[in-house]
């Protein structure tokens, strides 16, 4: 069975950074196209990035410029660097395989909280 555990979030100022991580167990991690997703109070899930197993990236245009998305297939964990962190950017992450109807079961996230 597939376990998707995400850890780094915390409580941050405007203009900080955090990094993200998602370890993947249970599965070919290799093979997938994976995505970092958010959902911030009273709203859907979102995606925020992805990337392929060859390294190909996308973003949201709400985190463009602001955000990495990384991997390690070795590891079987992919990471999210976020940079100049803004209030509007609250919510609970969550990583799943993108580009794909068919999810690994939801972990239980990590929460990003950023208020002065």
């Amino acid at each position: 069975q597939v376990q998707l555990v995400e850890s780094g979030g915390g409580l941050v100022q405007p203009g900080g950074s955090l990094r993200l991580s998602c370890a993947v167990s249970g599965s070919i991690f290799s093979i997938y196209t994976m995505g970092w997703y958010r959902q911030a109070p009273g709203k859907q899930r979102e995606l925020v990035a992805r990337i392929t197993s060859g390294g190909s990236t996308y973003y949201a245009d709400s985190v463009k410029g602001r955000f990495t998305i990384s991997r390690d297939n070795a590891k079987k964990t992919v990471y999210l660097q976020m940079n100049r962190l803004e209030p509007k950017d609250t919510a609970v992450y969550y990583c799943n395989k993108a580009l794909d109807p068919t999810k690994f079961q939801w972990g239980q996230g990590t929460q990003v909280t950023v208020s002065s």
